[in-house]
């Protein structure tokens, strides 16, 4: 229970902020009052901690990380995962994009949203959802909705990707519905050479694809993401999150919440690098390379090009 009413004796959200930097930490108070946020305290990250342990219940904790060195945000961002799993509260946390790794490496995944190089409305709508449904405020409508298109084309690719990778079929033993693929033979069982040059050539394409029309026109992040795994898989390299991000051609707070709901649907599985602890890689599950393999073979069988 919140120390806070609002109108009508509901009870109104409150926040900790934390932030070194004084600037930081009012744009998060602007912002958190706007999405209707009542602010609790502020501390620094020095000291985090103790001075974490000491405060009352929050249903928020407002994490301002920029000018914060990745040491610091090393040691602290676990403290502030454990508070939050302890109040049940949420994280929203605006990082720049050289902390992306390290914030990735212990928030992503959890209960977080984050904000890489956020404007000032990305991070109002992003504390007014973080208060689940029928609590976010009008403002944040548009960006709710984007948030259940995005869930329902995840799951559409999920699913896609599952029949694939069962038997190479629809489900019901039609490779594709689609009037425009040509089914190869019914005999022609012989595997094609899947390369990672292939994949990176439509990777390419699709880059040029973008030089010639509107920014965004063609923005497709799980699938840009999907192929860069996949490339990266055939040539034995490894991915980490920021580079992944800049794979999606998309914003990084964008790629982020793609990246979050691929994992949960079950593509994409993190692994921390053995080498350096402060960073994760991406890549795809087994069910995710399965279902590539299964669209490569389809593709080239039909005589076809990577799309």
């Amino acid at each position: 229970m919140t120390d806070f009413e609002g109108f009508g004796g509901q009870a109104v959200r409150r926040a900790i902020i934390v932030a070194d930097d004084r600037i930081a930490g009012d744009d998060a108070a602007v912002a958190a009052r706007a999405a209707g946020v009542a602010i609790g305290d502020t501390i620094g990250f020095a000291g985090i901690a103790d001075a974490i342990d000491a405060l009352p219940h929050a249903d928020l904790l407002l994490v301002e990380a920029t000018g914060v060195d990745l040491s610091t945000l090393d040691h602290a961002l676990p403290l502030l995962a454990r508070r939050a799993q302890q109040d049940r509260a949420q994280i929203v946390i605006a990082f720049p994009l050289d902390a992306l790794d390290m914030v990735s490496l212990h928030l992503l995944g959890g209960p977080a949203i984050l904000l890489c190089d956020a404007r000032p409305e990305e991070r109002v709508a992003a504390i007014a959802l973080s208060a689940g449904a029928g609590q976010v405020v009008q403002a944040s409508e548009r960006d709710a909705e984007r948030l259940r298109r995005l869930n329902a084309e995840i799951a559409r690719i999920a699913e896609a990707l599952l029949k694939l990778s069962r038997d190479g079929t629809g489900g019901d033993g039609v490779r594709d519905r689609g009037a425009d693929f040509v089914a190869p033979p019914a005999d022609d069982t012989a595997a094609v050479e899947i390369t990672a040059a292939t994949v990176r050539g439509a990777i390419r394409t699709r880059r040029l694809r973008d030089q010639v029309f509107a920014d965004g026109l063609f923005a497709d992040p799980a699938w840009d993401m999907l192929l860069d795994l996949f490339a990266a898989r055939l040539e034995g390299l490894t991915v980490s999150v920021s580079s992944l991000c800049i794979a999606a051609a998309v914003p990084p707070t964008t790629a982020l919440r793609w990246i979050t709901v691929m994992t949960d649907a079950g593509l994409l599985i993190r692994r921390e690098d053995p080498s350096d602890r402060r960073r994760a890689f991406i890549a795809l599950t087994a069910r995710a390379v399965t279902g590539m393999e299964r669209y490569g073979q389809a593709v080239a069988k039909a005589g076809l090009g990577w799309a």
